[in-house]
């Protein structure tokens, strides 16, 4: 059976992460598919992290076991704040959403209110306890079967740093967490960090020139198109969140088929430079009624709800488009992310100057 070689890009989003579970756990199933990289961000990067320990410690099935506890470890720790936490009535109205709940209310405007340094002075983190549960290290740092990188953000620069498999410790991926309004930054090398997922959510570029295949699955959660005005404060800030955290993506996906016109029209030499075959599993549909609040929702009911969903999308992915890996990609950069219908397509492409084209992306590889 030839082997088909597939890098994995996770995005963050809290409980949604859940829904990349789902995803991982049927791609898992696929003896065909060689995960060669995996780059992840926030709840992408736990999952990443996740999946590659037990894949490392005894294969397939024991990293999809190792997802499974992970995921309800997160679920028992946070039972203070779910939707097991409303009456039934309340459920079925609001779905799995829960920002009319006690528990979410009362913790939002304490948020609002506190910083973490004064809500959260000892600077106290569940999930450090949920990750030495689950995860070794020793075989993580050891890299090996699954490189990763893992995507956190610099408070004081502004830029991301991607660490690396032997770079990755539990501060690395509450780091890559860390969302300002909860956490306390997380400080690595006396650099304090926040959230990756602001700078790159996930980042693509260390799959493009650290690993040998062109093939890249974007996971998901963050979806790019939300139809209609949002009108209250919440659902404002919750379209606000989703904007900045798919920014980064954007822009380099529009360097990603910037560069893909390039070498197609003969402008850059396909042998320095490399077209990649994107293709995405999208974030969960709008029929679902998710918003914000239910990213921390953690009712193992709804984390299960998550993952059926996610094994069911990948499960379409796979029959429609697994042929695809290896030949093309499956998705239309420029239409999805750049909102450019292929007869829009401008030939301005070829008119650019091949020597700054050439310059700007190797200083891009040398700095990776």
């Amino acid at each position: 059976m030839a082997q088909k070689a597939l890098n994995l890009a996770l995005q963050g989003g809290g409980s949604h992460g859940a829904y990349t579970w789902g995803i991982l756990d049927r791609l898992l199933e696929e003896r065909d598919i060689d995960i060669h990289g995996v780059s992840g961000t926030s709840a992408g990067a736990m999952n990443a992290v996740v999946m590659s320990a037990g894949f490392r410690e005894g294969g397939r099935e024991t990293a999809k076991e190792k997802l499974h506890d992970f995921w309800q470890n997160v679920s028992q720790t946070g039972a203070f704040m779910n939707a097991s936490n409303q009456s039934e009535v309340e459920r079925i109205a609001e779905g799995w959403n829960i920002d009319k709940s006690f528990g979410y209310l009362w913790f939002d405007t304490l948020t609002r209110m506190l910083s973490p340094y004064q809500l959260n002075p000892f600077n106290v983190n569940p999930m450090r306890d949920i990750l030495r549960k689950v995860i070794d290290w020793e075989r993580v740092n050891k890299g090996g079967d699954i490189p990763l990188f893992i995507t956190a953000t610099s408070v004081t620069t502004s830029r991301p740093r991607v660490f690396r498999c032997h770079e990755v410790t539990e501060d690395v991926l509450l780091a890559s967490s860390c969302v300002p309004f909860l956490f306390q930054s997380v400080e690595i090398d006396g650099e304090p960090y926040w959230d990756g997922g602001y700078m790159g959510n996930p980042s693509i570029w260390p799959l493009i020139y650290n690993t040998g295949t062109k093939d890249v699955l974007l996971v998901q959660i963050n979806p790019l198109v939300r139809l209609g005005t949002p009108k209250t404060a919440q659902d404002i800030i919750n379209r606000m969140n989703e904007i900045t955290f798919n920014s980064s993506l954007i822009a380099e996906m529009r360097a990603i088929n910037f560069v893909g016109d390039l070498v197609e029209s003969k402008q850059l030499d396909d042998a320095h430079y490399k077209k990649m075959h994107m293709h995405m599993i999208a974030a969960p549909d709008a029929s679902h009624g998710l918003n914000a609040s239910s990213k921390v929702n953690t009712d193992w009911r709804f984390l299960k709800f998550l993952r059926g969903i996610g094994r069911e999308n990948a499960d379409q992915w796979i029959a429609k488009y697994k042929t695809d890996i290896g030949r093309k990609g499956s998705i239309d950069i420029a239409e999805v992310f750049l909102g450019i219908q292929k007869h829009q397509k401008s030939a301005t492409v070829h008119n650019l100057n091949k020597n700054d084209i050439r310059q700007k992306t190797k200083r891009r590889a040398k700095s990776a």
